[in-house]
């Protein structure tokens, strides 16, 4: 493992033990809004100033962009770390959440960890190496069409503006394949395409942090990450399309063709 990605790994670990001990207290916890359906809790500010920590004695200098404090530093390296992808999952003890860390350097996506602490499953991905899940290589699935895939996906929960096209893309994939879910982390759905267990992934204005570290894994997996008009720029309007080249190529057809926008960015 590159000496940068396993600093990743240990700030991932040390954050998801502050998540795991505090599973089982949910109901002592402060918890406050941050907006409409969008909550923080005190285990997410403890497990990112943990990660931030771990990160900075190793790297002094670099940036970051993390949910809870903001940006940090103007260094060419910038970590965007989400602490707890799943907050709300978390607060209702429903386990599907997770850590989020990725590399940047001059822009460009250079290692991954997505950390699951309650199954104790470490997705990690660097740049030309290639993905894998707790050191066992992972691949994007084979399934070459819509039909008899397993898609995940994410409601557009925080701006309504999007619900009308949403359903109009959601009704029309549906009945096209084996299935849909909506399992309330991005980052771990982002995880489990990169691992072949979802075919593929939509979602509507997603935040850097939810997708950066899974949107390399996908890559590195040997699948295609894109915003809804087929652009890599799904890091700065939020609107990502994961899955293997054939399949996120068959989900992007369907978006444009279902959405009263066409394929424009938001």
């Amino acid at each position: 493992m590159q000496p940068t990605l396993n600093i990743a790994v240990q700030a991932a670990r040390k954050a998801g033990n502050i998540i795991s001990r505090a599973a089982d207290r949910v109901d002592t916890l402060t918890i406050s809004s941050k907006g409409h359906n969008d909550f923080v809790s005190e285990i997410d500010h403890q497990a990112e100033a943990e990660i931030i920590k771990v990160i900075r004695r190793a790297y002094p200098h670099h940036g970051f962009m993390a949910e809870e404090s903001g940006v940090k530093g103007g260094d060419e390296f910038v970590w965007i770390i989400d602490p707890l992808d799943g907050t709300t999952n978390f607060l209702h003890g429903f386990p599907q959440f997770a850590v989020s860390i990725a590399l940047q350097h001059k822009g460009r996506l250079e290692h991954g960890v997505v950390y699951d602490p309650m199954r104790q499953e470490l997705f990690t991905a660097s740049r030309g190496d290639g993905a894998q899940l707790n050191d066992r290589r992972i691949r994007v699935s084979k399934r070459a069409t819509l039909e008899a895939s397993l898609l995940g996906t994410g409601f557009p929960f925080r701006e309504m503006s999007h619900l009308d096209d949403y359903l109009a893309i959601f009704k029309a994939l549906l009945p096209e394949t084996a299935g849909i879910r909506r399992a309330g982390s991005a980052a771990l759905d982002l995880a489990y395409v990169a691992a072949g267990r979802l075919d593929g992934f939509w979602e509507y204005g997603l935040q850097p942090w939810d997708m950066a570290a899974g949107a390399l894994l996908i890559q590195e997996a040997g699948g295609l990450v894109t915003d809804f008009a087929g652009s890599p720029d799904f890091m700065q309007n939020g609107n990502v399309v994961g899955g293997n080249l054939k399949l996120a190529k068959a989900l992007l057809q369907v978006i444009h063709k279902h959405t009263s926008t066409g394929t424009k960015s938001s």
